[in-house]
C-alpha cells in the first residue's frame, strides 16, 4: 500500500519528476516489506514460545536487513551506543523515538523499537559483522551520516562519555569511515580549542589557503544533496552537519581576519 502512496507523494514532491515517483515507490516498498517481516517474526516467536538468543542476533539482523536495510541498521548501531556506558538512559531512548517518529511515522516506530529492544536485551552485539554488512550496502556519505546520528544519541544526555567515544570510533573504523571524517563529526559534538579546524579536517597549523581549500572540499563532499534519497531526518542531520562546517569556517575566518 505505502509504495503507491509514497510513489504519488514523491512525484508531487519532485514537481512531477519521474525520479521522485521511483524513490517514493522504493521507500514505500521497504516499509511494506518491513511490516510483513516483523509480523511474521512475531507470530513465529509467539508460536514457538521462545526469545531470540545472542548467537541468533546477527542472523536476526541479516533476515531483516535483507529486505529492509535502514531501520535494522539504525537499531543495531543505536543499541550499541546506548549500551556503551553500561546504562540505557531515558534521554537516549527519547532521542531514538523522536528520530523514528520523524523518519518513519509513529505507526511504524513501535515496530522499530521492538527491533531495538532485541539488540538491547542481547549480550555483546556483533558489531564487526554488522558494520561490514553496512559498509558493503551503503555509500560513504551515508555511513558518515550514520556516525552523525549516533553521536546525537551519545550527546542526548548532554555529554559524550569516553566509553561512547570508544564505541563510536570502533564503529566508524569498521564501517570504513576515514579517521579525518570521524574527527570532523566528533568535533561537532565533543569540542575543544581546535574543534573548528578538526571539523574541516585540518590542524591549527594550516595556512589560510589550506583553510579555504579544506572548506571548499568539505562543503562539496558533505552537501545535503548527497543524501537527498534518504528520509527527512537523514536530510535534517546532513543539513546540520553542513551548517557546522560553515560555522567552523566562519569562526576561523573571524579569528584570522580572513576575507
Amino acid at each position: 500500500m505505502f509504495k503507491w502512496i509514497l510513489a504519488a507523494g514523491g512525484y508531487f514532491l519532485f514537481k512531477g519528476h519521474f525520479l521522485g515517483a521511483v524513490l517514493g515507490f522504493v521507500i514505500g516498498n521497504i516499509i511494506d516489506n518491513y511490516q510483513n517481516v516483523i509480523g511474521a517474526a512475531k507470530a513465529k516467536a509467539q508460536s514457538e514460545g521462545r526469545a531470540f538468543k545472542h548467537e541468533d542476533l546477527f542472523q536476526y539482523y541479516q533476515q531483516r536487513s535483507s529486505q529492509n536495510d535502514i531501520p535494522t541498521m539504525l537499531m543495531a548501531l543505536s543499541a550499541a551506543i546506548m549500551k556503551a556506558d553500561g546504562k540505557v538512559l531515558k534521554a537516549e531512548l527519547d532521542y531514538v523515538k523522536a528520530f523514528l517518529n520523524q523518519q518513519f511515522g509513529p505507526q511504524y516506530a513501535i515496530n522499530h523499537l521492538q527491533t531495538l529492544k532485541h539488540f538491547l536485551d542481547s549480550g555483546d552485539i556483533p558489531l564487526n559483522q554488522i558494520c561490514s554488512d553496512i559498509k558493503m550496502r551503503t555509500l560513504p556519505e551515508v555511513r558518515v551520516q550514520l556516525i552523525h546520528y549516533l553521536f546525537g544519541i551519545a550527546k542526548a544526555d548532554g555529554s559524550v562519555s569516553a566509553s561512547e567515544i570508544n564505541v563510536l570510533n570502533q564503529i566508524a573504523a569498521m564501517m570504513g569511515v576515514p579517521a579525518v571524517e570521524f574527527e570532523s563529526v566528533k568535533n561537532m559534538f565533543y569540542r575543544d580549542v581546535n574543534s573548528d579546524f578538526a571539523v574541516l579536517g585540518i590542524t591549527a597549523q594550516a595556512t589560510d589557503e589550506e583553510v579555504k581549500k579544506a572548506y571548499r572540499q568539505m562543503a562539496i563532499k558533505f552537501h545535503p544533496d548527497k543524501v537527498a534519497s534518504m528520509g527527512e531526518e537523514y536530510q535534517k542531520g546532513a543539513k546540520e552537519k553542513f551548517q557546522k562546517i560553515q560555522e567552523a569556517y566562519e569562526n576561523i575566518k573571524k579569528n584570522r581576519d580572513l576575507k
